[in-house]
């Protein structure tokens, strides 16, 4: 008799400590969205707060370009710093943001040899490579190649860090022996 009368107040237990576990994963999300879905929702906004490449590189203004892909995590980790460098810097520098997943972008994706992401490509004034970085990277090394722009001379250099993102390939329109049935 005993074990049946416990078997309720076990339920009713075990019905509260699930309530108290959704209620904190809850609360905590909402206490920490900023932390959750920030990147996401930067990554996903970057291209419309882009400026036109073609307008960039000829404005007579250095240019920040940025390869990226809403799926990397690397770039996700990257663009709270990467749009705090753009609300400071964007009156004097081009801030140009070109999602790789967008075939629009594909000859750019060619022409500067995207095959790890984040890739940013910093430019002078008169459009021409200056530096390239490749993976994960720190803040304080971009602000101090951003405050280099005024040099005039800058030889290039490329920096790659190990943490990146391969670019998946877009195998949608791929043909194979086995597409025709």
């Amino acid at each position: 008799m005993q074990s049946e009368n416990q078997e309720p107040i076990f339920k009713i237990n075990l019905k509260i400590m699930l309530v108290l576990i959704i209620s904190i994963v809850v609360i905590s999300m909402l206490l920490f969205e900023n932390l959750f879905f920030k990147s996401t929702y930067l990554l996903k906004n970057f291209g419309d707060l882009s400026v036109d490449p073609e307008i960039a590189f000829t404005n007579n203004k250095p240019t920040f370009l940025e390869f990226y892909a809403e799926w990397c995590e690397v770039c996700k980790e990257m663009a709270p710093q990467v749009s705090s460098l753009k609300d400071e810097y964007e009156k004097d520098i081009n801030f140009v943001f070109l999602n790789v997943d967008n075939q629009k972008w594909g000859n750019y994706i060619q022409k500067f040899s995207v095959n790890g992401i984040p890739q940013v490509n910093l430019f002078d004034k008169k459009g021409n490579l200056i530096s390239t970085f490749i993976g994960k990277q720190d803040e304080k090394k971009l602000r101090e190649f951003i405050k280099n722009f005024e040099k005039e001379e800058n030889p290039y250099e490329e920096i790659i860090n190990a943490e990146f993102s391969i670019i998946q390939e877009n195998k949608k329109n791929e043909v194979n022996p086995r597409s025709h049935g």
